[in-house]
């Protein structure tokens, strides 16, 4: 029974990766309670599945959290989330997340630094403009982990 339920997981996992597996961890968000675009992002991550816990703070609890996590100005956008170990730091698609949560990288997290126009939570009509995701290291350099030419549909 046992090898049957580990098959039908695996199998779950391998042809669903971003929907019919729950991650363990809710991505917890921290964000001020006046900024629509945080509050459209959540909605994105909910609607593709990321189970999310948010937390509204003011701008110098949301200053303190970014620089508790050594998050620096030239990464940082309108809000910060953590799920497990990582940071999600502004406007990152969930595929990217999912992406994140299954290759395990060893990283801090991933940042999509800015307010990039069409990037989840913020989709003005038929505005967009190409923007990168980076995965970030202890170090604190980054490299691109996805480049979206077209932003996600998520």
């Amino acid at each position: 029974m046992l090898r049957r339920e580990f098959l039908i997981g695996t199998i779950a996992l391998t042809t669903f990766p971003t929907s019919g597996f729950a991650f363990p961890d809710a991505l917890i968000v921290n964000r001020t309670e006046t900024c629509g675009c945080c509050g459209a992002w959540v909605e994105r991550m909910n609607s593709a599945g990321l189970r999310t816990e948010v937390n509204y703070v003011d701008e110098e609890a949301l200053g303190l959290i970014k620089t508790q996590l050594g998050i620096s100005a030239e990464l940082s956008s309108c809000h910060t989330a953590t799920i497990g170990s990582y940071f999600i730091e502004g406007h990152v698609p969930a595929e990217d997340i999912f992406k994140l949560l299954t290759e395990k990288p060893n990283a801090r997290g991933l940042s999509v630094p800015g307010m990039p126009i069409g990037s989840p939570g913020m989709e003005m009509g038929n505005n967009k403009e190409p923007f990168d995701t980076l995965l970030v290291f202890e170090n604190g350099k980054t490299q691109v982990f996805n480049s979206h030419s077209q932003p996600p549909s998520v």
